[in-house]
């Protein structure tokens, strides 16, 4: 009996780090024979476009255009264009494109969306569409905040009085993987006109037909069954981590190349954060200082600080002079996972997104992290506690950021030849990236993941 071909509409939240992996689904879902329109902003459709990827023709972008919302900027469109205090109003602009979805939910009939933030999709679905929640970020994160058995009125007023016997959800299984009560007010920022981040995420998993988790049995296994308990048993669905091929992504571009071919195998930092994660000219200089002490040759691509146009304007003093034989910081963007594969790099600093922990366990890189958002610090507490392939760099009492001295001492932790610690993390990585890396193990999560599909529209 021939496969039903599926009809989908994809439509993430606006930021890079969610429609991304929209997209690298969306490449594996049309490989395999079926149709999926995906709904970005005309930057983001034009940033994909720009990456030359030889997506299959089964693969529709369709423009959607974000109301002006004040105070956002004139032209916002995407979780980069703004700082993060004004994602809230991002998130109003994002909900008023509810009648353009409503409309094109109208004419394309699809079996099923696929949607995050956007929890009012349900509601302007036509009947017989499924609706799919799809998660791109780690279901630990998604088990210990975003549950029922909490209670955010409870909850944030005990944090504010310090009296956190409400921390950990009932029956969460992991004592290790877990947040400090201060990071739990970040589920009650306000996130869209009348929502905080808990209402937002909680509201469209409810009313999903299913959880759909872009990640795998092996790693995370636990938390989608504690998931699934507390959304009344509903079907959690395996995607596997869904990275793009390398054929998909092309080749380094030439000048990162010829820069990187200077230095001997496995002795390079790269260091980056992500398209949202932006520091504070002090956080930024005392990063820069502390791969300098490392005497080790470094890349370092992030977001000019807070208050400069470029990353130049905050440079250290004498920083450049020091460091011009051996080192590179960019505010660009750059090829993350192709630099990552490069010879010349042997360590990987991030802040542990979940997009950059799955590139990092499937590169041959030792792994240094520092997070920052609720979501980060509980994936970095899967790769120290759980994995066990991964340093994080500890921070100050405060909380707030890493000193020159604590950054440079877990690179060379991990970089210098005879660390303990460093040959016990790279062992374990090793055995995990044999597991992850396997072509089957990929390709078989999506087949399955398929077949799930065509079961939920029958």
């Amino acid at each position: 009996m021939e496969e039903k071909q599926l009809n989908i509409l994809m439509y993430p939240w606006i930021a890079m780090g969610h429609i991304t992996p929209y997209f690298h689904l969306a490449i594996k879902l049309t490989e395999r024979g079926h149709k999926v329109t995906l709904l970005l902003p005309n930057k983001a459709k034009l940033q994909l476009q720009s990456l030359n990827h030889n997506y299959s023709p089964l693969l529709t972008f369709h423009t959607i255009t974000i109301p002006q919302v004040d105070p956002l900027p004139p032209g916002t469109e995407t979780a980069s264009d703004v700082p993060f205090h004004l994602h809230t109003h991002l998130a109003t602009a994002f909900d008023l494109t509810r009648p353009q979805v409503g409309s094109i939910v109208s004419t394309l009939q699809p079996d099923l969306v696929f949607y995050d933030f956007a929890h009012w999709v349900p509601e302007v679905v036509s009947p017989g569409t499924k609706y799919v929640v799809y998660v791109v970020v780690s279901s630990a994160a998604l088990a210990f905040g975003m549950v029922p058995s909490r209670d955010p009125p409870k909850d944030r007023a005990a944090i504010e009085e310090d009296n956190c016997v409400v921390n950990v959800p009932h029956g969460y299984p992991s004592t290790k993987v877990v947040l400090e009560p201060r990071r739990m007010l970040g589920l009650y920022v306000p996130l869209g006109e009348g929502l905080t981040l808990y209402d937002r995420v909680t509201t469209a998993l409810k009313r999903s037909h299913v959880i759909a988790i872009r990640t795998c049995q092996e790693t995370e296994g636990k938390y989608c069954d504690y998931l699934s308990s507390q959304y009344n048993n509903k079907p959690v669905l395996f995607s596997g981590p869904v990275l793009p091929d390398p054929e998909i992504e092309g080749e380094l571009e030439g000048h990162w190349a010829k820069w990187l071919n200077q230095f001997r195998p496995n002795s390079l930092v790269y260091c980056s954060f992500g398209s949202q994660f932006v520091l504070e000219v002090a956080q930024f200089q005392e990063l820069l200082l502390g791969l300098e002490m490392t005497n080790l040759p470094f890349l370092v691509a992030v977001k000019p600080p807070t208050g400069c146009a470029t990353v130049e304007e905050a440079f250290p003093e004498g920083f450049v002079a020091r460091t011009k034989e051996r080192g590179v910081v960019t505010g660009e963007w750059v090829q993350q996972r192709l630099i990552l594969n490069h010879a010349s790099v042997g360590c990987f600093v991030s802040h542990c997104g979940f997009g950059s922990m799955w590139e990092s366990l499937l590169s041959e890189n030792q792994i240094v992290l520092i997070p920052q958002l609720e979501d980060q610090v509980l994936n970095t507490k899967i790769m120290v506690e759980e994995l066990k392939v991964a340093v994080e760099v500890e921070k100050g009492e405060d909380g707030s950021w890493v000193s020159k001295e604590s950054f440079c001492n877990a690179i060379k932790c991990v970089m210098d030849d005879g660390s303990e610690i460093g040959g016990l993390i790279k062992k374990n990585h090793m055995l995990w990236r044999q597991i992850l890396g396997d072509p089957k193990f990929m390709s078989g999560y999506i087949d399955k993941f398929i077949k799930d599909l065509q079961g939920l529209v029958g």
